[in-house]
Order: structure tokens, then C-alpha cells, then sequence
């Protein structure tokens, strides 16, 4: 989203649209807003002038030293239109295409994609004619996001509440992606196992969930299907995408297994632990006791499992190592029967574990090597993503 839109209506949650702009900026966007005269009553002009260095646009017939249509200068060669908070009143005007203000008739001329967020009191949401608009905005090919339910400004609780800055922000990255993965049934696996050894120990990992979180995400903007099948984590569930919660990595087996069958595509990014206590003792065990000596066994190898069993499955492993990186993620390639393998050496600054970036090689089954620069988890599930869907039937 290089040229992003923001347009911002007459109600309460305007001052929502400030934090909306940052973080499109942060995202790497150039942001011009455009308000309509009822919401400069809500947010001053200067403040969205100070977040984006640039001016904010209000009236259609503004003095302008270009010889330039103003409605269509602004919008032609945007990637995004987004409207948030869009009011009743302005979701009415897009519906049966009155162009009384710049807004509206920026809406009208734009050729990219439009996001519309409907922020209105509870009662005003639920009437039938709101709804009717916003049907008339879907078939028009607008993205709806609906509102979220909570307390509203009027004191009522209930469906209107314009969401989180952040939310939008994702739901405007997935209207925005290709739909590739159309079709595709993925089950993702992510974050650490735990295996207790007592009610209130275990033995886990550092992984965060990050990087299959990210999969997941990317995976969903792009059209699949996802099982997200996670140990525990800090994280959100990311929109659009199925949650199974498990804690050891017998659970994990277990779910996983009964999942395959019916999956397209498996990525396996979750840290199981190798090992796990032979015994679980049922109470918490004291430190002044004897000394301990915790016997371990091995834990099923899940993704060899699923290797040896794959039909038409495409089977994606990640694998984090110290030294040799890609010389060992070779031999997993191989033993575990996967058509792609991507690796990270956890020794380097960046990569790895609890950190929002990654290095990685991407290993595929004709052996060829392909080194990433570091990025965001973010941007690099999409890079991944660009490369496994090459092994996908769809």
C-alpha cells in the first residue's frame, strides 16, 4: 500500500482515524486524508496535517495552483481508499452514488479498492436501511468491516464500535492481497509445546509463535482455509482463522494427525519439544527434597510421521539451527520427505526466536538454495508463501 486514502466522517471515533493513519505510515504508506466538514468538528485538520506532512483535504472546490480535477488528482493513482468512521449518512451517499462533497465523489472515481468501516450507535447499525446500504456497498465491491460491540459513546452497549486502528489495518492488508491460495485446505502449526513434570514445571522452549502466527495470517489474506493448531502463546488468533489450543506435543500429535487427511497444505513451524518427562509426578515436588533425577523419553517426531504418509500433500518444515544450518536442514528435507524446508541459524543477530524479524534459506526437493535478507515476520510469511504456493495445484 504505497498511496493510501483515508477518508474520515462526522462521528465520535474520528479520533480513532489519527492512530489508523500512523500505523498505515509505519506500514510504509503515504497517507492523504480527506475529511468531510463534520468530522473536522470531531479531530482538527492540523492534527492529521502533523501525522502526515501532508494537507488534509476537505472542500471539493479548494484554491489549487495545479490545473488539476481535484477528485480525481487525489484518487488516481491510490491503492486504497479507506473510510473510517464511515456514518450512516456517508455509507447512504456511497449506496445510491450522490457525490455532494469531496469524500463521496472521491468514492465515486476511485478505481482501487475501497475499505468502508461503519461506526454508528447500535440502533442506527441495526436498521434496516444501514444494512441495506451496506449490502448495496458489498455488491458495488467495497470491503465491509463490520463494527465490533462494546460500549458505544451514547452509553449504550452494543454492535457499532468503530474496531481497533489495528484491525482495520490488517483487514485492509487482506482486501488488498492476491487471493492465490483460493481453495486451499492449510494447517498450520506454531509456537512451544510444554511437558509437565509436575503441576507446575515443564519443559518448553523459547519459541513465541511469531513466525507460524504470521504464516497463518498470510495464509488467510490470500484465501485459504487455516487450522491453526498452537501452543500456548501471548498471541492474537488472526482473523478469518481457526484456532485448536493444545499444550504438549502429544496433543499436538494427536490433532494434527486427525487433521492431515483432509489438509492441501501443512506448515510446521511449531517448536515440539524432543523430549518429555518420563514421569509426571502429581504433586508440586519440593526443592529441600532429595536430589532430582528426571528421566526422559522421546516424543513422536510429527513431521516425519507426516511425511511418511503423505499422498497430495505439500509438507513445508521449518527447522532452527546453530552452525551448518543449511547442510542439516538438507538432511530433514530428505529423511522427512518434505518439498520444502526453511531454515534459520539461531547464532544469527536477528533470526530466531522472540524477535519480530528472521534470516532464512529456503531449501526445496531439487536442492536448490534460496538466502533471504532479514525482514519482518510479516513481510517474509508472504515471501514464503510466494514460494510454496508454486507447489500447490491450485
Amino acid at each position: 500500500m504505497k498511496k493510501v486514502i483515508l477518508g474520515v466522517t462526522g462521528g465520535i471515533a474520528a479520533y480513532k482515524a489519527a492512530e489508523l493513519a500512523r500505523i498505515f505510515i509505519r506500514g510504509g504508506s503515504d497517507v492523504q486524508v480527506v475529511m468531510t466538514r463534520a468530522a473536522a468538528e470531531f479531530v482538527a485538520p492540523l492534527t492529521f496535517q502533523t501525522l502526515t506532512n501532508r494537507p488534509v483535504c476537505i472542500e471539493m472546490y479548494a484554491e489549487r495552483s495545479e490545473a488539476k480535477i481535484r477528485h480525481i488528482d487525489l484518487v488516481e493513482d491510490a491503492d486504497l481508499l479507506v473510510i473510517a468512521p464511515a456514518t450512516a449518512n456517508t455509507i447512504a451517499k456511497m449506496a445510491v452514488g450522490l457525490a455532494d462533497n469531496l469524500l463521496t465523489t472521491l468514492y465515486l472515481a476511485a478505481t482501487c479498492p475501497v475499505v468502508v468501516v461503519p461506526s454508528m450507535n447500535v440502533n442506527m447499525f441495526s436498521h434496516s436501511a444501514v444494512r441495506e446500504n451496506l449490502e448495496k456497498l458489498r455488491v458495488h465491491g467495497c470491503h465491509v468491516l463490520d463494527p465490533d460491540s462494546g460500549e458505544l459513546a451514547c452509553g449504550v452497549y452494543g454492535r457499532g464500535r468503530m474496531p481497533e486502528p489495528s484491525d482495520i489495518y490488517l483487514f485492509c492488508r487482506a482486501a488488498l492481497q492476491r487471493k492465490d491460495y483460493k481453495g486451499v485446505k492449510a494447517l498450520v502449526t506454531a509456537g512451544p509445546t510444554r511437558e509437565p513434570f509436575d503441576p507446575v514445571r515443564y519443559l518448553s522452549n523459547p519459541s513465541t509463535g511469531l513466525m507460524g502466527y504470521a504464516l497463518a495470517r498470510a495464509l488467510s489474506e490470500r484465501g485459504a482455509e487455516v487450522t491453526l493448531v498452537s501452543g500456548p502463546t501471548h498471541l492474537n488468533v488472526p482473523a478469518g482463522v481457526k484456532l485448536i489450543s493444545i499444550t504438549t506435543a502429544d496433543e499436538m500429535y494427536k490433532s494434527v494427525t486427525e487433521l492431515y487427511p483432509e489438509t492441501d497444505l501443512v506448515v510446521k513451524t511449531a517448536a515440539v519439544s524432543d523430549f518429555r518427562p518420563l514421569k509426571s509426578s502429581g504433586e508440586k515436588i519440593k526443592k529441600n527434597e532429595a536430589a532430582l533425577t528426571l528421566e526422559l523419553a522421546p516424543n513422536p517426531d510429527i513431521l516425519l510421521e507426516l511425511g511418511q504418509k503423505k499422498k497430495n500433500q505439500v509438507l513445508v518444515g521449518f527447522a532452527a539451527e546453530t552452525g551448518n544450518a543449511v547442510e542439516k536442514a538438507r538432511g530433514k528435507l530428505s529423511d522427512k520427505n518434505l518439498d520444502l524446508i526453511v531454515v534459520n541459524d539461531l547464532n544469527e543477530q536477528g533470526a530466531g526466536f522472540a524477535v519480530k524479524t528472521n534470516r532464512v534459506s529456503v531449501i526445496d526437493r531439487e536442492g536448490t538454495v534460496e538466502q533471504l535478507p532479514l525482514m519482518d515476520k510479516d513481510e517474509l510469511a508472504h515471501q514464503i508463501l510466494d514460494r510454496i504456493v508454486k507447489k500447490l495445484q491450485v
